[in-house]
C-alpha cells in the first residue's frame, strides 16, 4: 500500500528525535515473544522436573509424593494455583432467557489482549495519528511491524512446531492463538492501507495508485486474500466442510505470501523467507516422520506386505460409531495422544484426526470413529458392509482389510501418575481420551510392587509405578449400546484393581456411568428392582462376554420429542427435571444427580413409562410428518438387544445412573481426600467442558488451594471435540 519497494525504504532510518526505527520495532516485538516463549519453556522444564522429583520420591516410599514441603516449592505451587484460577476462568453471558455464551477464558483473552496492545504501541509509538503530516510515516512503521508477525503465524499453524516443542504445548492447543494473531495482523494490515489511503484521499488519488502502481495493486491483493483468510478460518465455515478449507487455506496462504513478497522492500523480505522456511521446515519433519512410520523398508514396526502403509479392519458399533484396529503398530505413542488417519481407498485425499483408544501394552492401535460425514461417514458404510451378508457380487469383492496411512502421534498432556487422585470424566466418544489415561495408571500401579516401592534390583531412574492412589472415572453416554465400546476395559480395570487390593496395594478406582437418554429409562419401577448399590472396590467380579454388543440404532429424522413430567421424585433430583420419550421409547433424562450416593441407594431413577402405546404413537406421527423414515425397528427387534445389553450392564458392577452428573460436586468429592495435587482431565462437548473449567475455578477458590488451608493444587486438562 505504500512506497516502500520504491526506494523510500525506511528500516534504518528514524522517523524525528527520540522516535525508533521501524526495524528497531521489528527487533524489539521479537524481543516480547521470545519472553513470552522463554517463560513458558521455563515452565515447562519445571514441570519435567516435578514429576521425575515425583517419581523418585514415590520409589523411596516417600509418603505423599505429590504434596510440596519446602519454602521454594509450595511458593511456586502458591504460583502456579492463583496463574490457574485467573487463566481458567470463564463468565457466562446470558443472551436470551434460554440462550447462555460462555465467554473464552481469561487466560486466552489475556494471551490475545497482551499481542494486540503490544501490536498498536509499537505501530504508534511516538507517532501521532491526528497529525496528518505522520500518516505517512505511521503507513510506513505498521507495514514493517505486520511483516515482523509473519513468522509468529507461520510458528503457531505448524504441526511440528518450535514453540510447541519448547513449551511442551501440543499443536491443536496453539491452533487458536495461531488464528487470533492472524486476526491481528490482519488489523494490523488493515491500519497500514488505512492511513496511505487517507493520506491519498485529500489528493483523490486512491483511484489511480490502485490502477496504475504495480506496489499499491499487489498490497490491496496481499490484503484481500488475507481478508479471505480470516473469514474463511472461522468457526461455521471449518464446520461446513473442513477438506474444503484445508485445501483453499493453503492455496490463499501461498497467493497471500507471493503478493507480499512482492510488495515488501528487499530489507524486509528477510520476514518472508523466514516465515517460508519455517513452513517449509515443518512439512520437511512431518513428511519424514510419515514416510519412516508408513514404508515398510524404513519402518521394523510396520510388518505389512506393502509398499506403503498399514493394514485396518473396520467394525461397524453402535451409535453410528466404527471401531478401526491395526494389528502391529508402525510406532510408540502415549495415552491420550492422536493420530491423523487417511484411507484413500475409501475417502481418497482426506485425513482426519483420531484420539487413539488403545495403550501400548495392547500392541495394537483402535480408534473409534463417529459417523457424521464424508469421510466418516464411508468408513461406518465400509464396516457395515463387511459384517452384514453379501448384497452383490461388489460386496464380495470387498477386501477383508483396508491400506491406511497414518500420521502422528500428536497431543500432550502432563502425565497423570505424578499426581495423588485423578478425576476423569468424558462425555460419549470422549471415552477415547479419558479411559486410556485411566488405563495406563493402572498399568503403572501393576508394575510396582505393593507400598510403592522399589523392587529389589530396580534403578530408580528405570521405575515405572505411579503417585496416584486414587482414580475417579465419571462417563456421560447417549445410550447404553455405548458401554459395549469399552466393556472389556472396564472390567479389566476392577478385575486388576481388586487384585492390587487384595495383595495390599493403597490403590482405588471409582467409576460411574451416566446414561442420558435410552429406551432403558422407559421401565419404570424395573430398573430400580435392576439397579443395585456397588461398592466401587469390594464387589464380587463376575464373567462379562466380550464379544460385540448388538447395536441398538435408530433413524435419525426430524421426529420431535414427546415431552412429559418425569414420574421420578427424588431429593437428590434438581427440582424442574423432566423426561422426554423419543422414537422406539427412548427415554431422554434431562435431571442433574445431586448426589450420585443416595440416588444409587434409592434405586430411583429417571423413567418416562414409554411404553408399547407410546412407541406406536411416536412412530405413527413420524409416519405422518416424516415419510420417508421407514427403517425404524420394531419393538420386538428392540427388545431383543435389549436383554443382550442388560446382561452386560448387570455383570459390569458399574453404577449406572440415568441423567447427568453434577461434575462440581464429584469433584469436591475428590479433592477433600486428596493427599497431594490432583489432575482433572475432561473431553467431551463443550457445554461439559465449560461446567467442569467453572467448577475447578470455584473449588480452587473455595478451598484457597497453597494459600495456608492445606488444600493441594488442582491440574486441568480439557481436550474438546474440535481445536
Amino acid at each position: 500500500m505504500s512506497h516502500m519497494s520504491m526506494g523510500h525504504s525506511m528500516g534504518g532510518m528514524s522517523m524525528g528525535d527520540g522516535v525508533p526505527s521501524p526495524s528497531y520495532l521489528q527487533k524489539l516485538y521479537w524481543a516480547f515473544i521470545g519472553t513470552a516463549i522463554g517463560c513458558a519453556t521455563l515452565v515447562n522444564v519445571y514441570n519435567k522436573t516435578l514429576y521425575r522429583q515425583r517419581i523418585s520420591a514415590a520409589s523411596r516410599n516417600v509418603p505423599c509424593p505429590a504434596k510440596p514441603r519446602a519454602v521454594l516449592p509450595s511458593t511456586v505451587a502458591t504460583i502456579f494455583a492463583i496463574a490457574r484460577e485467573f487463566a481458567c476462568a470463564t463468565y457466562p453471558l446470558p443472551l436470551s432467557k434460554r440462550l447462555r455464551w460462555t465467554s473464552p477464558t481469561l487466560g486466552r483473552v489475556s494471551a490475545v489482549l497482551a499481542e494486540l496492545v503490544l501490536v498498536l504501541v509499537l505501530c504508534f509509538y511516538k507517532l501521532n495519528p491526528n497529525d496528518q503530516w505522520q500518516w505517512e510515516d505511521i503507513g510506513y512503521r505498521t507495514g514493517y511491524i505486520a511483516a515482523a508477525q509473519l513468522p509468529l503465524v507461520v510458528l503457531l499453524a505448524g504441526k511440528r512446531n518450535i514453540i510447541g516443542c519448547l513449551s511442551g504445548t501440543s499443536y491443536e492447543r496453539l491452533n487458536w492463538l495461531h488464528r487470533w494473531v492472524s486476526r491481528i495482523l490482519f488489523l494490523n494490515v488493515t491500519i497500514h492501507m488505512g492511513f496511505w489511503f487517507v493520506g491519498w484521499a485529500r489528493y483523490d488519488y486512491i483511484k489511480m495508485k490502485l490502477t496504475t502502481d504495480a506496489i499499491t495493486q499487489r498490497g490491496f491483493a496481499a490484503w484481500c486474500i488475507l481478508l479471505w483468510i480470516v473469514l474463511s478460518s472461522l468457526a461455521p465455515a471449518r464446520r461446513w466442510n473442513y477438506e474444503f478449507f484445508v485445501v483453499q487455506h493453503i492455496i490463499t496462504f501461498v497467493g497471500f505470501f507471493a503478493a507480499v513478497y512482492l510488495h515488501l522492500p528487499a530489507e524486509v523480505k528477510i520476514w518472508v523467507w523466514l516465515s517460508i522456511g519455517l513452513f517449509l521446515l515443518d512439512r520437511l519433519l512431518r513428511a519424514l516422520a510419515t514416510l519412516l512410520i508408513n514404508v515398510p523398508l524404513l519402518n521394523r514396526r510396520n510388518t505389512a506386505s506393502k509398499v506403503l502403509g498399514s493394514w485396518a479392519t473396520f467394525e461397524s458399533l453402535s451409535e453410528s460409531t466404527t471401531r478401526i484396529t491395526i494389528e502391529n503398530p508402525p510406532f510408540r505413542w502415549k495415552a491420550g495422544q492422536h493420530v491423523f488417519l487417511s484411507c484413500h481407498g475409501l475417502a481418497p485425499l482426506q485425513a482426519h484426526p483420531f484420539t487413539i483408544a488403545s495403550i501400548p501394552t495392547d500392541k495394537k492401535l483402535e480408534f473409534l470413529v463417529k459417523s457424521k460425514s464424508g469421510s466418516t461417514k464411508r468408513f461406518f458404510q465400509h464396516a457395515e458392509k463387511m459384517q452384514g451378508l453379501p448384497q452383490t457380487s461388489a460386496d464380495l469383492r470387498q477386501p477383508h482389510q483396508r491400506s491406511v496411512i497414518l500420521e502422528g502421534p500428536y497431543g500432550r498432556i502432563r502425565p497423570l501418575r505424578q499426581f495423588d487422585s485423578v478425576f476423569l470424566i468424558a462425555g460419549s466418544s470422549g471415552a477415547t481420551f479419558t479411559i486410556p489415561l485411566m488405563r495406563d495408571v493402572v498399568s503403572n500401579w501393576m508394575e510396582q510392587p505393593p507400598g510403592r516401592g522399589l523392587a529389589s534390583g530396580t534403578s530408580a531412574s528405570k521405575y515405572n509405578g505411579a503417585v496416584t492412589r486414587y482414580i475417579r472415572f465419571i462417563w456421560v453416554i447417549k445410550s447404553r449400546s455405548q458401554y459395549a465400546w469399552f466393556a472389556s476395559h472396564l472390567k479389566r480395570i476392577r478385575a486388576d484393581v481388586q487384585e492390587m487390593r487384595d495383595a495390599s496395594y493403597e490403590v482405588e478406582v471409582e467409576m460411574s456411568i451416566y446414561i442420558t437418554c435410552d429406551e432403558m429409562l422407559g421401565g419404570g419401577d424395573e430398573i430400580a428392582e435392576r439397579r443395585t448399590s456397588v461398592d466401587p472396590m469390594h464387589s464380587s467380579m463376575e464373567q462379562v462376554t466380550t464379544t460385540q454388543s448388538p447395536s441398538i440404532e435408530f433413524e435419525k429424522g426430524a421426529i420431535d420429542l414427546v415431552s412429559v413430567s418425569s414420574v421420578a421424585s427424588n431429593s437428590d433430583i434438581q427440582d424442574g427435571a423432566v423426561a422426554s420419550c423419543g422414537p422406539n421409547g427412548t427415554c431422554c433424562c434431562m435431571q442433574t444427580i445431586e448426589d450420585e450416593g443416595r440416588a444409587i441407594e434409592s434405586g430411583r431413577q429417571c423413567h418416562c413409562h414409554c411404553g408399547t402405546d407410546e412407541i406406536q404413537a411416536i412412530n405413527a406421527q413420524a409416519v405422518v410428518t416424516e415419510p420417508s423414515i421407514s427403517k425404524v425397528k420394531d419393538v420386538s427387534e428392540v427388545n431383543t438387544d435389549k436383554k443382550e445389553i442388560d446382561l452386560l450392564l448387570e455383570t459390569s458392577a458399574i453404577p449406572m445412573l440415568s441423567g447427568r452428573p453434577k461434575p462440581r460436586k464429584l469433584i469436591r468429592e475428590m479433592l477433600e481426600q486428596a493427599l497431594g495435587e490432583s489432575a482433572i482431565a475432561v473431553c467431551g462437548p463443550q457445554g461439559l467442558i465449560d461446567d467442569v473449567r467453572r467448577s475447578v475455578v470455584a473449588l480452587s477458590d473455595e478451598r484457597a488451594v497453597h494459600k495456608g488451608t492445606g488444600a493441594q493444587g488442582i491440574y486441568l486438562h480439557a481436550e474438546s471435540f474440535e481445536y
